[in-house]
C-alpha cells in the first residue's frame, strides 16, 4: 500500500512540475544514493526555476528528471547532481564532492567499479560514463568564450563601471552555461568539475548587483576559479598572474591580465597600479 501511495504522489509531482516546465521533457535515469537527506540534496542539485526539476526514489535509486527541452538538457542536470557528490549513469561525483557527504549519505561507489567505455583512455572522477567517442569532438579552445567574457569583465571593473560590470558578468555567465563538458580535453575537465560550482555562484551573484563593491568582492571568487583554469588550459596569448596586497583587508587577491602592466580592478582609478605579477604562464 505504501509503495501504491509513493506511486501515485510521484505521478502527481510529475504532473505538477510538467505544468511549470515549458517544453517538458521527462527522463528517468539511474542516480545512487542512500536515504532522506541524499534525497534533499539530489532534488536541490536537480532543480533550476522553470526549467527542470529532479525527483528521485531512494528505494530504486531513479531519478525522474523533467527539463525545459529549449533551455536545458539531461546531461546539464546530471552534472550538477555529480557536482553535489552523487555518482550517476552519465557522470562520476568528483573525489572531493564525495568525502563532504555526510557518513550516512555515502553510498556504495557503484558506478565507479565498472568498466566504462570513454573518451579518455584512463578513466578519471568526474567524467562522463559512457561516451561514443567517436561522435565526441574534443576542442583544445572549448572554454575560449569564458576565458575572453572573464577579461572583459576585468576591464569593467578597472574602470569602475558597475553597469558595464553587470552586463559583462551575464556574459561571462552565458559562455559557462554554454560550455559542452564532453569537448573539453581530459586534463581540463577535472579541474573545470571542481570549480565550476563556485565560478558560477559568483558570477551569479555578481550579476545580481550593480554595487562596485559587491562586485569587486565575488571577483576575487571569480578569479581564483579562473586562474586554476588557466594554468590547465591551453591559451593563445601569454597570462600574467597579478596580485593586489592590500585588497580583502590586507589579505591580498589576485586576478588575471593579458598585460604585464598593472591594472588593478579592485581599486580602479583609486590606485590604479597598486600590485605586481606574480606569474606568467605563456602560450
Amino acid at each position: 500500500m505504501k509503495q501504491i501511495l509513493m506511486a501515485v504522489l510521484t505521478i502527481f509531482s510529475i504532473s505538477a512540475c510538467q505544468s511549470q516546465i515549458k517544453n517538458a521533457k521527462t527522463v528517468s535515469t539511474k542516480v545512487y544514493g542512500n536515504c532522506e537527506m541524499c534525497q534533499e540534496t539530489i532534488e536541490k542539485a536537480g532543480e533550476s526555476k522553470n526549467t527542470f526539476k529532479t525527483n528521485w526514489n531512494k528505494d530504486s535509486k531513479m531519478a525522474t528528471i523533467s527539463f525545459d527541452s529549449t533551455k536545458s538538457n539531461l546531461e546539464t542536470v546530471l552534472k550538477n547532481i555529480a557536482l553535489a557528490g552523487y555518482d550517476n549513469q552519465s557522470f562520476l561525483a568528483p573525489d572531493d564532492a564525495y568525502a563532504k557527504l555526510p557518513s550516512c549519505c555515502q553510498y556504495e561507489r557503484v558506478a565507479k567499479k565498472t568498466t566504462i567505455v570513454n573518451v579518455s583512455p584512463k578513466i578519471t572522477d568526474s567524467m562522463p560514463l559512457v561516451k561514443d567517442s567517436a561522435k565526441v569532438v574534443v576542442k583544445e579552445n572549448e572554454l575560449k568564450p569564458v576565458f575572453e567574457a572573464y577579461f572583459t569583465l576585468k576591464d569593467a571593473l578597472v574602470k569602475t563601471d558597475a553597469n558595464t560590470a553587470n552586463a559583462k558578468a551575464k556574459l561571462l555567465s552565458t559562455a559557462i552555461n554554454n560550455v559542452k563538458m564532453e569537448a573539453i580535453p581530459t586534463d581540463v575537465h577535472m579541474t573545470w568539475m571542481n570549480v565550476l560550482s563556485e565560478l558560477k555562484n559568483a558570477v551569479s551573484n555578481m550579476t545580481q548587483t550593480s554595487d562596485i563593491e559587491k562586485q569587486r568582492n565575488y571577483f576575487m571568487s571569480v578569479s581564483t576559479a579562473m586562474t586554476s583554469l588557466i594554468k590547465v588550459s591551453k591559451w593563445e596569448q601569454t597570462v600574467y598572474i597579478q596580485h593586489c596586497p592590500m585588497y580583502n583587508n590586507g589579505k591580498g587577491a589576485d586576478w588575471l591580465s593579458l598585460e604585464n602592466g598593472v591594472k588593478n580592478p579592485y581599486y580602479g582609478n583609486q590606485m590604479l597600479t597598486c600590485g605586481s605579477v606574480t606569474e606568467t604562464i605563456k602560450k
